[in-house]
């Protein structure tokens, strides 16, 4: 985010907070896709993403008098929109309904299947709901790590100041969160090839 749209975030904050509400939807206009892709990326392309959007931008509105312009607005809506879904990640974690072995179960054969096919928009489709599938199975945190980076594409620096982490951690948590689906796939490949 360059600094001119920091500050046209800024003059709409403003607004807002002065009872000007055509000032939030545009805020939500601007914002809303890059919020989606953020949800979409820890919880899934599904009507929760969608409704963990919709209670961000609610929570926004209501949090906006507390923003302090330390960080930009993109970065402190980030670190609300990655707060709010890892905490739905750890419910839904308390209240796991499938297992690993379950989702080996049930989508093993699609798995191997686009691991050897040639790829094409339906397969493509397919991996991307698989991706999610096995990203559900990782820790939420590093859930957040890699839809930020792999996703969102943000940088390390981004990811830093959106988690209020170093840049040496960023980097570390990546490392193992890579690391843990590495490990969930070398799992998968050995259970298809006994």
């Amino acid at each position: 985010m360059n600094e001119s749209e920091n500050k046209d975030d800024i003059g709409l904050i403003v607004r807002v907070l002065s009872g000007d509400k055509e000032a939030f939807a545009q805020i939500v206009r601007r914002y809303h896709n890059k919020v989606y892709q953020l949800c979409a990326g820890m919880l899934g392309p599904s009507h929760e993403a969608e409704d963990a959007t919709q209670d961000i931008f609610v929570k926004t509105y209501q949090r906006l008098p507390t923003f302090r312009q330390e960080s930009s607005f993109s970065t402190w809506l980030y670190r609300l929109s990655s707060n709010h879904c890892l905490d739905l990640l750890r419910f839904r974690r308390r209240h796991k309904t499938q297992s690993w072995e379950g989702l080996l179960a049930e989508k093993g054969e699609k798995i191997e299947q686009l691991l050897t096919s040639r790829s094409d928009e339906m397969a493509v489709l397919e991996a991307r709901g698989l991706a999610f599938s096995l990203l559900s199975q990782i820790k939420p945190d590093y859930q957040l790590l890699l839809s930020l980076r792999e996703i969102d594409g943000l940088s390390y620096q981004e990811i830093a100041q959106v988690l209020n982490i170093s840049l040496d951690s960023v980097k570390a948590k990546l490392r193992r969160a890579r690391q843990e689906m590495d490990e969930k796939f070398r799992h998968f490949l050995k259970t298809q090839n006994v």
